[in-house]
């Protein structure tokens, strides 16, 4: 029974093979630049108009043999099946990006793809183009079906926000070649082959099995996790502008993809350590071309405005986010990844399943809300810290608000006996940092004997008003009164006074 069940497997196989000759790698690859480039090319011949609701669920689809026909060239690989989704749509994403036809066809199909490793735990294929502007990603079914469906609210938040740390899609194609079904999305390159990454990491701000495994540290670029960026750095230092445009930008993006339902999304982090060897590079064709693609570098993803639109030139940062860690000087880039996941019924029960035997709220997979804030909460406190001003800052500072208490502290002086009341208030609201307040007048004691025999003193021995307003100042903390108008009634106020604990109980006037 066994033997027969291995023959039959064997003439399958052998049936399989002879209808359908798997194709190699690289003529994989080489089906898939072909059938970008012929969509590309095809799509030129139609004119520009506004993106339609209708234009994102469309999908064209293209049969182009080996030896070509009346509308496809011959070509030198078997025999496949191209499909082309939402094409006009994407051109716009490809047009918003200041992206033209003739780059992306020359920055996918001059040079042979070349094939990268994959760090995550998914099947899927990774290849870089040869000038390091695109990457090309194989993604399952469901995935491209959900990024079609996604695609009516990316276009509106792109349209509302092209600088973004959220994936730039350029592409959805599908090929059929020998047997083999592929599906591929363009999109942009968020670590440049060109920079020596000295770190790494693939951070989701969870710990259950965030830990790079033994296979992965043994590589001689590996990709660490969250536990291991707590224990090799003590997280990356921005100066305060850099930090708040960091983190505006990433809340901003958590937010789209929490309203998209979207969880177990990560951070790709590189890190380049400038102090070691100046700018290291590897090799890179097309070096010197030039930026392509606007909003493309991670400053630039980051900040809110750029003095031109045209796409920022090659320079010796590639676009690098600065930073600090102990004494080192680093460049970051960084963008989000892996966005293609919904929190639907699978995702659910995975989540319910580790919840029953780890901590529910340490494992990657949870409900979008709760992973978009803790997301947020490790990039702003564990990831990202913000720099220290330096001391004549501070300093400067202090002296500032030591000649604004000495201008509150003159008014409250003021002899103007018609306006006594409010300076009052003005220089106990200075003094006291706002720590009440009111729509209509934050007065923080009320108008009471204490107050006007406190003011007759201090027009008598001014050398003692900052004693007798530090003591006012203490009673109002220790012992603060709601501001009360005179249209209360006595029967408040004796409430009020009975209540009290402070041993100096004023007299109302």
């Amino acid at each position: 029974m066994s033997t027969a069940t291995g023959n039959s497997g064997g003439t399958k196989t052998s049936k399989s093979s002879k209808d359908h000759k798997k194709p190699t790698a690289a003529a994989l690859k080489g089906a898939i630049q072909l059938g970008i480039g012929y969509a590309v090319g095809n799509l030129s011949s139609k004119p520009d108009r506004d993106v339609l609701m209708q234009d994102f669920s469309v999908v064209e689809s293209v049969f182009l043999p080996s030896e070509g026909s009346n509308l496809t060239p011959a070509h030198h690989y078997p025999d496949f099946k191209l499909k082309t989704y939402a094409p006009l749509a994407f051109r716009y994403f490809r047009e918003l990006f200041g992206i033209k036809p003739d780059d992306y066809l020359y920055s996918i199909c001059k040079e042979p793809l070349i094939e990268l490793s994959n760090p995550g735990a998914s099947s899927s294929w990774f290849y870089l183009t040869s000038d390091d502007e695109f990457i090309i990603k194989t993604v399952q079914h469901k995935e491209a079906e959900f990024l079609q469906k996604l695609l009516p609210g990316y276009y509106m938040n792109l349209n509302q926000n092209p600088r973004t740390l959220l994936p730039k899609f350029y592409g959805l194609y599908c090929i059929q070649c020998g047997g083999i079904t592929v599906r591929v999305v363009v999109m942009n390159n968020v670590l440049p082959r060109a920079m020596k990454m000295h770190y790494n990491y693939d951070l989701k701000g969870s710990s259950y099995k965030r830990r790079a495994s033994r296979k992965e540290r043994s590589k001689s670029s590996p990709t660490f996790k969250d536990l291991d960026f707590q224990e090799m750095h003590e997280g990356l230092y921005l100066d305060p502008d850099t930090y708040n445009a960091m983190m505006k930008t990433l809340q901003r993006d958590c937010r789209v993809l929490e309203s998209f339902k979207i969880m177990d999304y990560s951070l790709l982090l590189g890190i380049h350590v400038l102090d070691r060897k100046p700018l290291e590079r590897g090799n890179r064709c097309d070096s010197k071309r030039g930026q392509k693609v606007l909003y493309s570098t991670a400053l630039e993803s980051i900040q809110g405005s750029v003095k031109g639109s045209e796409p920022v030139a090659d320079d010796e940062t590639l676009g690098g986010i600065p930073a600090k860690h102990k004494d080192e000087n680093l460049l970051i880039f960084l963008g989000i990844i892996d966005i293609l996941q919904s929190y639907r019924f699978i995702k659910k029960m995975e989540h319910s399943w580790k919840a029953l035997v780890y901590d529910g709220d340490t494992v990657s997979v949870h409900r979008p809300s709760f992973y978009a804030d803790r997301f947020l909460k490790f990039m702003g406190s564990t990831v990202f810290k913000k720099l220290h001003p330096l001391r004549g800052a501070s300093s400067k500072r202090k002296k500032n608000s030591l000649y604004a208490g000495k201008s509150a502290s003159q008014e409250f002086l003021s002899p103007q006996k018609d306006k006594k009341e409010e300076k009052k208030t003005q220089s106990m609201d200075n003094l006291d940092g706002n720590f009440y307040s009111s729509s209509k007048q934050p007065d923080l004691l009320p108008k009471s004997a204490l107050s006007s025999e406190t003011t007759q003193k201090d027009e008598l021995h001014p050398e003692n008003s900052e004693d007798r307003r530090a003591s006012s100042l203490t009673i109002a903390l220790e012992d603060p009164l709601p501001p009360l108008s005179t249209a209360q009634s006595d029967s408040e106020e004796d409430d009020y006074l009975r209540n009290t604990d402070s041993p100096r109980r004023p007299s109302w006037s």
